[in-house]
């Protein structure tokens, strides 16, 4: 009875742990962000694929800037990734007090930009009715809309705040804005390149998380993302010796991971690195984009068939990753509480995002073109004679 007992004890604990408010934070904003993440690339492409037809109807070639924005990963990227991955974090973790100063500063300005892309449709929205949609000139650094001077403003004061104070609030802020970036502007070709870059990350995370110890003697992934930077207001009033300023200048938690505090323990918080959103969040807009293909193929006039009654057929690509999401970030959840240390959470999240994927795709008979090549455009005749 007493054994019972004990297991039942530890049973509620853990359930009792899984729901607290930060872990549940941690839950509904990972997904947020993935899913807005992959309706924002794919509201890009059709933008620009309407760009595209009327530039056609004009007679008009562009110099393609609207294109230059996405960045599609190919098989050689994909596989080297986390090789440069590696390398980055081990250079972090020699040489971070000597580097922590050009760590802060980059991470601010991509911060900045990532955030100025996260507020852009807001800013969009509230500037409608004032703005005409033209573009101003800055001589070099380009042509911007007056939406976009004003979410690049926003984001800079964001960040500056976040410089002075070292909010964990701004520090999740800005970290939403990488991964929503990251997300929306970094493409999968395929479902070869995607497998590829999972399956070497994964590799990537449970070096680094288990085996670096007894290489480094330390936990190389938990220390770099724990350690705190040295503010760059800090470092430069050390320089001028503004003493009010050193002591008023909080050491900087960069922002490459969401923390959520817990409501009901002060000193417990839960912590998620942005790559275990933004790795999984490109193989969900990648299927994402395949559903929307997929749909406009059965749609369109020459290729429309009626979708077949099977109800795996109705079982979109999209929703079927996005539950493995859940699910995977469920299974981690619970395997740090078990075994009270810092999980791998790609461990999880790869084999239960990538394996119910490709079960599906093989059931529907989209397994080899999502593979190779899934987004085949039929070429059209420019010129029909009716």
């Amino acid at each position: 009875m007493g054994s019972e007992q004990q297991i039942t004890e530890s049973g509620t604990i853990t359930a009792l742990t899984v729901m607290d408010s930060s872990r549940l934070s941690t839950f509904i904003i990972s997904i947020l962000l993935i899913v807005y993440g992959s309706f924002r690339s794919l509201n890009i492409e059709q933008e620009n694929r309407e760009r595209e037809k009327e530039k056609e109807k004009a007679n008009y070639t562009g110099n393609g800037e609207t294109e230059a924005q996405i960045q599609t990963i190919d098989t050689c990227q994909a596989a080297f990734l986390p090789i440069g991955a590696s390398f980055s974090l081990l250079i972090m973790f020699l040489f971070f007090d000597s580097l922590q100063m050009v760590f802060a500063i980059c991470t601010a300005v991509l911060a900045t930009v990532a955030f100025a892309f996260l507020l852009l449709p807001m800013c969009q929205y509230v500037i409608r009715p004032c703005s005409s949609g033209q573009k101003i000139s800055f001589g070099l650094c380009g042509r911007f809309t007056a939406a976009e001077i004003l979410s690049f403003c926003m984001s800079f004061f964001i960040v500056c705040v976040w410089v002075l104070t070292g909010h964990w609030l701004l520090m999740d802020a800005l970290g939403m804005g990488l991964c929503v970036a990251f997300i929306a502007l970094v493409r999968l070709p395929s479902l070869k390149v995607s497998t590829l870059l999972l399956v070497g990350l994964l590799v990537y995370d449970v070096f680094w998380v288990f085996f670096s110890s007894y290489i480094f003697s330390s936990n190389v992934m938990v220390k770099v993302a724990t350690r705190p930077a040295e503010n760059p207001v800090g470092i430069f009033a050390k320089k001028l010796h503004l003493t009010g300023l050193v002591r008023d200048a909080p050491k900087l938690s960069l922002p490459g991971k969401l923390v959520f505090p817990s409501m009901q323990n002060s000193s417990h918080f839960s912590m998620l690195g942005l790559g275990d959103i933004v790795m999984p969040g490109l193989l969900l807009c990648f299927v994402l984009r395949y559903d929307a293909y997929k749909k406009g193929q059965l749609n369109s006039t020459e290729n429309g068939v009626p979708p077949p009654a099977n109800y795996v057929q109705k079982v979109t690509y999209f929703h079927c990753s996005l539950i493995g999401y859940f699910l995977g970030l469920l299974t981690a959840t619970v395997s740090s509480e078990i075994f009270r240390a810092a999980q791998p959470a790609l461990l999880y999240l790869v084999p239960f995002t990538l394996l119910p994927l490709l079960l599906m795709a093989y059931l529907k008979g989209d397994l080899r073109r999502m593979w190779s090549e899934p987004f085949i455009v039929q070429p059209q005749p420019k010129n029909l004679d009716v």
